[in-house]
């Protein structure tokens, strides 16, 4: 990323907005906000195979693999603004099973993108799929948006949840209901 490009067009948007770059308390937002949008996007730059790093281990488990309130934040891409919240992750293993320090790595991974959550829950899904085939994949993402509650309807206490269901967790509600049971989402 090119951070002297940023901290340029930082100091036109202070300019645009009202502001004097040269103020004291300014002087140094053009850096600071190069900095954020450096980390905010890493995703881009982040390859699967380095955060996996080899740790997909053949395992027979059967039983479903649940990593929950995983948190994490994004960037609405069609705001620019902050959505955050937590993730929920299962998967129904079929002779491999990953470290599972790396779920909330490709949660990371695609959630330092510019992103939408319905994206993002698929992206998420679809990956946990590719690399451990597994009988099925359920994920759920609960989101608070910024663009929602900081403008718009301005909705302070509204939650986005979004879901992605593969192989058995669509096709069982057993199996489903099981994990929403284990995440404290089967609500009667």
């Amino acid at each position: 990323m090119q951070n002297k490009k940023i901290e340029d067009i930082t100091r036109e948007l202070l300019k645009e907005i009202g502001e004097d770059p040269s103020r004291e308390g300014l002087v140094k937002t053009p850096s600071r906000v190069a900095k954020a949008w450096s980390f905010f996007s890493g995703g881009y730059n982040q390859d699967l195979d380095t955060i996996i790093n080899n740790a997909i281990f053949n395992e027979d488990a059967k039983d479903m693999v649940v990593v929950r309130d995983i948190e994490f934040f994004s960037l609405c891409e069609h705001h620019l603004l902050p959505f955050f919240g937590r993730a929920h992750v299962a998967y129904l293993p079929s002779g491999k099973v990953v470290g599972l320090s790396k779920i909330p790595r490709i949660i990371d991974m695609f959630s330092r993108r510019l992103q939408v959550q319905e994206r993002l829950t698929r992206q998420i899904a679809e990956t946990v799929k590719d690399i451990l085939e597994p009988v099925g994949v359920a994920v759920i993402m609960e989101g608070q948006h910024m663009c929602m509650q900081m403008r718009g309807v301005e909705k302070q206490n509204s939650l986005a949840t979004t879901s992605s269901m593969l192989g058995k967790f669509r096709e069982s509600d057993r199996t489903r209901t099981e994990f929403l049971s284990i995440i404290g989402l089967n609500r009667k």
